[in-house]
C-alpha cells in the first residue's frame, strides 16, 4: 500500500498543481462567496468549515495569539513564563473553540524567510518542490539540507513555455529553536507561515516530518454518516428497482391473462362466424336446391294423366332417376324439357312394352337444374310454387 502511495503521490500533486494554477478555485470561491451570502448567518455558520484558525506570533520576547482574519489579539503572554501559564493563558485564548476545529499556525518574521520568484518551465508544474530543491544551490546562498522550503505558483505573467513561482526559504537553524521551544511548552503547530495583513501569506514551511497527526472523530462520523446515507441510497434504488420489477412481472402476468382471454374470444368469435357461414352457406344451398316434393309436384303437373310413375330417386348429386309406364313413353321428352327443374332428361335402356297393361314400360334419368349465383333468388319462387 505504501508503495502504491508513494507511485501516486507524483500524479496526486500534479493534478493539485495544475488545479491551483487554473482559474477554477478563484472561480468557485467567489461563486461560494456570493451563495454563501444569500444564507442567514445561522445557516452560515452551520454550513462553514469547522476549522478555526488561529495565528502564533513571537514579538519581542512576547507570544500573541490572534484569529485569523483579525489585528487584535486574544491572548499575549511573556515567553519567560512556566509550560503551565502559557499553556493557560492559551486556553482561554481557545474558548469557545471546538478542540477538533482548533489550528494553529506559527507566523514567522520576514527577515527570517528569503523569498525568491523564479520562472520554471510549465513541465515542471507537477513537481515544483523537487525541482525548487534542485535549484536551491543556484538561487540561494544555502543548500537543500540547510534549509525547509516552500514554493508556490504565482498567477503574474511569465515568459512563452515557463510559469512564475516563488521559492520560500527559512533556515532550519532558525526554525528549529522555535518548533522545540514550542513543543516544551505543549503547544503543537499545525503550519508554518508568513504574516500578511491581518492573515497569512498561505504557504506551509512545516517540516512534514514534525507535521501534527490529529484524531477527527467527527471526521470519521460524517464518514460513517456518509457511507450509511450512501448505503440506504443504494437500499432505496434497489427496493425501487425491486418494486418495479415486481409491477412489472405483475402487469406481464395480466397482460398474459388478458391476451389468452383475448385469444379465446377470437377463437370463439371465429368458431362463430365459421358456424354462422357454415348455417348460411346450408341454408342457401337448400334454397337453392328445389326439394323432392318440388321435383314431384312439376313431373306430375308435365306427364299425361294417362302415364304413371312406378319408382323415383333423387341422390345427393342431384341425379334424378324415374320407371313408370305411358301409352306413348316417346313423347316424354317433348314435354320434360320446358321443366325450370329437370335438365338433361333422357331415356336410360329400351322401352319395353307391358303385356299385362298395354303400355311402354320407361327408366328415364334427368339432372337436377342447378340455377347460376345470380339467378339463385330466382329459384326461391320456383320451388315455392312447386311446393304444395
Amino acid at each position: 500500500m505504501s508503495a502504491a502511495t508513494q507511485s501516486l503521490r507524483p500524479l496526486l500533486e500534479r493534478a493539485r498543481t495544475s488545479w491551483r494554477a487554473s482559474p477554477l478555485p478563484g472561480f468557485f470561491a467567489w461563486w461560494g462567496g456570493e451563495l454563501a451570502a444569500l444564507l442567514p448567518p445561522r445557516w452560515r455558520a452551520a454550513l462553514a468549515d469547522g476549522a478555526g484558525w488561529h495565528l502564533l506570533q513571537q514579538v519581542d520576547g512576547d507570544w500573541r495569539l490572534r484569529r485569523i482574519g483579525q489585528a487584535e489579539p486574544l491572548a499575549r503572554w511573556s515567553d519567560e513564563l512556566d509550560a503551565a501559564a502559557q499553556q493557560a493563558a492559551l486556553a482561554v485564548a481557545w474558548q469557545g473553540t471546538d478542540p477538533e476545529d482548533r489550528r494553529l499556525a506559527l507566523l514567522l518574521p520576514a527577515h527570517a524567510v528569503l523569498r525568491r520568484v523564479l520562472q520554471l518551465p510549465v513541465a515542471a508544474r507537477g513537481k515544483l518542490h523537487r525541482v525548487a530543491g534542485y535549484e536551491m544551490d543556484r538561487q540561494t546562498p544555502f543548500s537543500a539540507a540547510q534549509v525547509y522550503y516552500a514554493v508556490r505558483e504565482l498567477a503574474q505573467p511569465a515568459a512563452a513555455g515557463r510559469c512564475a513561482v516563488e521559492l520560500l526559504v527559512v533556515r532550519r537553524d532558525a526554525l528549529d529553536p522555535l518548533l522545540a521551544r514550542l513543543r516544551t511548552l505543549g503547544i503543537t503547530v499545525d503550519e508554518v507561515d508568513l504574516a500578511q495583513d491581518a492573515g497569512r501569506l498561505g504557504v506551509d514551511l512545516l517540516p512534514p516530518d514534525q507535521a501534527s497527526h490529529r484524531t477527527r472523530p467527527r471526521r470519521r462520523l460524517n464518514l460513517m454518516l456518509a457511507a450509511a446515507c450512501v448505503l440506504l441510497l443504494l437500499l432505496a434504488m434497489g427496493s425501487w428497482l425491486h418494486n418495479r420489477e415486481s409491477a412489472l412481472a405483475q402487469m406481464q402476468a395480466q397482460v398474459e391473462a388478458m391476451r389468452g382471454e383475448a385469444q379465446q374470444v377470437a377463437n370463439l368469435r371465429k368458431q362463430l362466424q365459421d358456424d354462422a357461414g357454415a348455417a348460411g352457406f346450408l341454408a342457401q344451398r337448400k334454397a337453392q336446391r328445389a326439394t323432392v316434393l318440388g321435383v314431384l309436384l312439376d313431373l306430375t303437373r308435365r306427364l299425361p294423366s294417362s302415364a304413371w310413375l312406378e319408382r323415383f330417386s333423387l341422390d345427393d348429386n342431384g341425379q334424378i332417376g324415374f320407371q313408370g309406364q305411358s301409352p306413348q313413353a316417346a313423347k316424354l321428352l317433348d314435354l320434360l324439357k320446358g321443366s325450370p327443374l329437370l335438365d338433361n332428361a333422357n331415356f336410360q335402356g329400351s322401352i319395353q312394352s307391358d303385356p299385362s297393361t298395354g303400355k311402354e314400360r320407361f327408366y328415364m334419368v334427368a339432372q337436377l337444374h342447378k340455377p347460376a349465383p345470380e339467378h339463385a333468388g330466382a329459384a326461391q319462387p320456383v320451388a315455392a310454387r312447386s311446393t304444395p
